[in-house]
C-alpha cells in the first residue's frame, strides 16, 4: 500500500489559503488541497489571549513528499509560527491512496 498523509494548516485570509493550495498542487507536493470554511481559533500569542477567524487547508500527499510540503508551507506561510500538522493515514481506499501517490510524483 502506498502510504499517504494529511497535512493541515490555517491562515488568516481565503486568498492566502488559495495560494498555499495552488502552490502545493502545482508543485506536485500534494495531490489535492481542500479549503475549509472559516474557523474561530483561540490561542495565546505574545502573552495575549487572541481569538481570530482563520481558513483551514488540508493537503493530501504521499508520506515521502510530506517533508518537502511542510517546508514549502513554512517558507510561504504568512504567520511567524504557523500551525502545520502531519497526520498519517492508517488505511483508506486503495485506489485513492494510489492516486495520491501517483499525483505527487514530479
Amino acid at each position: 500500500m502506498d502510504e499517504i498523509c494529511v497535512v493541515t494548516t490555517v491562515v488568516d485570509a481565503r486568498s492566502a489559503a488559495e495560494g498555499l493550495a495552488a502552490a502545493a498542487v502545482n508543485n506536485r507536493l500534494a495531490a489535492c488541497a481542500q479549503l475549509g470554511g472559516q474557523v474561530d481559533s483561540t490561542y495565546w500569542w505574545q502573552q495575549n489571549l487572541e481569538t481570530e477567524s482563520e481558513w483551514s487547508v488540508q493537503f493530501k500527499t504521499a508520506l515521502d513528499r510530506a517533508g518537502a510540503l511542510v517546508e514549502q508551507i513554512r517558507s510561504t506561510h504568512p504567520y511567524d509560527v504557523p500551525e502545520i500538522l502531519v497526520t498519517r493515514v492508517g488505511s483508506g481506499n486503495p485506489d485513492y491512496t494510489a492516486w495520491v501517490h501517483e499525483q505527487t510524483r514530479p
